[in-house]
């Protein structure tokens, strides 16, 4: 911050010239005496002082302009987030979907009903989305993070989601038919009503998991299933399910 100050007026230039011990000094001297003078002449326009005020006040009106419009950008953010997803709708590969959901989400924005059918979302980070009714029919969805997820009444028949992480995420109602579950791990998750025909459990954790009211388990392969609750696989078995290693 600059403070403005009267400056005292330079002294003489006989008296300030005598400060030069040597010769060649003397340019330099007459040079510094020149400046002191322009610095007492300027120390004393308040249209300076004024400058620096108005200055000073543009920049509070600047952050308050900013603050003011973060909705507007927040909102356009999104905007362009959801452009990205749509414009890639039912189409294979990434196209940028992965970093825009997890933009997305990140913001606790509702990803209810998304198409994300064939997408390629391998390792995406949606912890906690709002998931209901979406698309994921054929998506790769290998080792992605969709713990505590509300994935309710969604379609995720042929998807795949090896190694994926699904703990206490509700699955509510949805269809995981033909899913690839490999190694996925579902401690607590909510299968209530979910159908799960010819999907493969393999190797996947069942710790904790809401299983009861499965809707259906025929032809799904349980085999080496990790921490099955309690009577989970004499009923799985007795309702269609196998469990065989590959041919």
């Amino acid at each position: 911050m600059l403070i403005y100050e009267r400056r005292e007026r330079p002294i003489e230039w006989a008296e300030w010239n005598g400060r030069a011990r040597h010769w060649w000094l003397k340019p330099f001297v007459a040079v510094e005496y020149g400046m002191e003078w322009l610095a007492y002449g300027l120390s004393n326009w308040r249209f300076l002082e004024v400058l620096d005020y108005l200055s000073r006040l543009g920049v509070v009106v600047a952050v308050i302009f900013y603050f003011s419009e973060t909705g507007d950008r927040l909102k356009q953010k999104h905007y362009q987030a959801w452009q990205v997803v749509n414009s890639a709708e039912g189409k294979g590969g990434n196209g940028g979907r992965i970093e825009a959901l997890e933009e997305l989400n990140a913001d606790s924005v509702s990803l209810v009903g998304v198409n994300l059918s064939s997408a390629f979302l391998m390792g995406v980070q949606l912890p906690k989305a709002k998931l209901a009714r979406a698309n994921f029919d054929g998506a790769d969805a290998r080792h992605a993070n969709l713990a505590g997820a509300s994935v309710t009444d969604a379609n995720l028949q042929n998807a795949n989601l090896r190694g994926a992480t699904l703990k206490a995420a509700s699955f509510a109602n949805s269809a995981l038919n033909d899913a690839d579950l490999t190694g996925a791990d579902l401690k607590n998750a909510d299968l209530t009503g979910t159908t799960l025909e010819n999907a493969d459990l393999q190797n996947s954790n069942w710790e904790g998991a809401h299983w009861n009211s499965i809707q259906s388990i025929k032809g799904a392969n349980i085999l080496g299933i990790k921490e099955p609750p309690s009577g989970f696989v004499e009923w799985a078995l007795a309702h269609g399910a196998v469990s065989r290693s590959a041919e």
